[in-house]
């Protein structure tokens, strides 16, 4: 195979990933990583890399659209970037050292629980009786637009959503993921803040939890231009070309059909580990 055979079949499957990151929420490197290491033989931690590298170029397209909206809580975002960033540096460490195979198999226990969080019902916590004081002293709570004016929510729970949030960046520094769906988790369920502002605060968020892990990987020398620029642009153009879809699309059925897609090649990564064909 050429090099410029596999850059085009790279960009191409990198544009799918984009798309089913984009349609699903789960973000590309949930498809970039088992492209490169089940397709392309490409060392896991390598695969890691670039899909931490197109993570900060997916979520810094995306979050400033959110950003002009109004709709992404920023305040709240940067103060949750520092239980991200600070595990997310720890797990990029602790992949550097990690056996691959063991990588593999948390990445495919992970990609399922992803997928089914994914699946969720979306609830608005739109209740504002209970009251955080930690949140009112952080100056956390917020407002976002809709059609009908301005609606005001309520952050609870603190601590708790700042230790999960900590946990998501050590997965996402160990496994090259956003963990966009344990974020939205934390916001949505635990901090009890709207879907909408969750999910746009969580893409905020994601770049700069993928460039605090990134800086371990590229120091290790693990991030490789000629796998970074391919996928990157067709992350980008598959992201784009997802938002499009999704407006139109019924959203159910794609979320089902491509959570099955991530569970089988979640499934592939756990056997191979199992097997240490990584």
């Amino acid at each position: 195979m050429t090099i410029l055979t596999f850059t085009l079949i790279l960009l191409g499957g990198a544009f799918l990933a984009g798309l089913l990151g984009s349609l699903t929420g789960l973000g590309g490197g949930v498809v970039i990583i088992p492209l490169l290491t089940l397709v392309f033989h490409v060392d896991i931690r390598y695969a890691i890399g670039t899909a931490l590298i197109a993570a900060i170029a997916t979520s810094s397209g995306s979050a400033s659209a959110y950003v002009k909206e109004g709709i992404t809580n920023i305040r709240l975002g940067m103060f949750l970037e520092i239980a991200t960033t600070t595990g997310a540096v720890a797990g990029a460490l602790l992949a550097v050292y990690m056996p691959t195979h063991i990588v593999a198999i948390i990445f495919g226990v992970v990609l399922i629980i992803s997928a089914l969080l994914s699946a969720r019902p979306k609830h608005s916590h739109l209740e504002t009786e209970e009251k955080s004081e930690l949140a009112q002293r952080l100056r956390l709570n917020g407002d976002y637009p809709t059609p009908s004016g301005e609606v005001s929510y309520k952050v609870r729970r603190v601590p708790g959503g700042y230790l999960m949030m900590t946990i998501a960046g050590v997965l996402s520094g160990l496994l090259g993921i956003g963990s966009g769906a344990l974020k939205v988790l934390a916001m949505d369920n635990m901090m009890r803040v709207p879907f909408k502002v969750s999910t746009t605060t969580s893409i905020f968020m994601i770049g700069v939890t993928a460039a605090a892990s990134a800086v371990v990987y590229l120091q290790r020398g693990y991030i490789d231009p000629g796998l970074c620029f391919p996928v990157v642009l067709g992350v980008l153009a598959g992201a784009l070309g997802g938002t499009k879809i999704l407006a139109k699309a019924n959203t159910k059925l794609l979320r089902i059909i491509f959570s099955v897609v991530i569970t089988l090649l979640a499934l592939q990564m756990i056997f191979n580990g199992i097997t240490r064909k990584f």
